[in-house]
């Protein structure tokens, strides 16, 4: 069975058909970049250029870089514009795509779900948290395989800011952090996460996993187990597309 997926970022949007017997993309993504600023016309526009490469006309799962309640409801846009929230995002994305079935998730809890049932986190009980590093940092967390949604621990506070502002992949790029550097940023929020939640399991996500071995060697003193995702970048897309099919 295939879905559509659209992982919907700060910096880009991308998206796939998904084979969902397999937890893959069934063809190559295709990505165009995030407008900015990155209002609901123009990311909708952005996401009517991905669907139509591909020719769609089914069913399309959508993510979203903040809470989204109901399969629908934008609460919050940290990194988007403000003109996102108490919209109905649904109803615009159908709108835009001529009127396909739509349904939207917060990023990181697709991503988080994406690598429970496929990735690194398949048959994972106890806590297990998913962050996605990348323009900010988002967070799946999981409860015996059971998704607690819309967590948003990128917003923790970490020595006065927002722990995104200071761990994120964008504050590396934007500070000319060096790997070492970084990681000693992200062991510190890590070290925060786990007094507070004490996981089993940290899953690494983002465009970041597919460089862990430029950093993960860096991060120490984590009583959890850290592991990169599987899944890497395509685990919003791969979870987008499994909550479509779940409506």
């Amino acid at each position: 069975m295939q879905i559509f997926g659209v992982d919907i970022g700060g910096s880009g949007i991308k998206g796939a058909p998904v084979d969902l017997d397999r937890g893959d993309l069934a063809d190559e993504r295709f990505k165009v970049l995030t407008p900015h600023p990155a209002t609901p016309d123009g990311v909708a526009d952005g996401v009517k250029q991905v669907v139509d490469h591909f020719g769609w006309t089914g069913p399309v799962g959508l993510t979203f870089p903040g809470v989204v309640t109901g399969g629908a409801t934008i609460r919050t846009a940290a990194n988007v514009d403000k003109g996102w929230i108490d919209m109905d995002a649904r109803v615009l994305f159908s709108e835009r795509l001529g009127g396909l079935p739509v349904t939207l998730v917060n990023d990181a809890d697709a991503a988080g779900v994406a690598e429970m049932s496929f990735g690194a986190g398949q048959g994972r009980k106890g806590t297990v948290i998913l962050l996605t590093f990348g323009t900010g940092i988002g967070s799946a967390v999981f409860v015996d395989g059971v998704l607690v949604p819309n967590s948003e621990l990128g917003h923790l506070e970490l020595h006065g800011h927002d722990a995104e502002k200071r761990a994120s992949s964008k504050a590396k790029e934007d500070g000319e952090l060096t790997w070492e550097h970084w990681a000693r940023r992200v062991t510190k929020y890590l070290a925060h996460v786990e007094m507070l939640f004490s996981p089993e399991l940290f899953i690494v996500g983002g465009g970041v996993s597919r460089k862990s071995e430029k950093f993960l060697h860096f991060i120490e003193g984590i009583k959890a187990e850290i592991v990169p995702a599987q899944l890497q970048n395509n685990a919003g897309i791969v979870g987008a597309a499994m909550r479509a099919a779940k409506e």
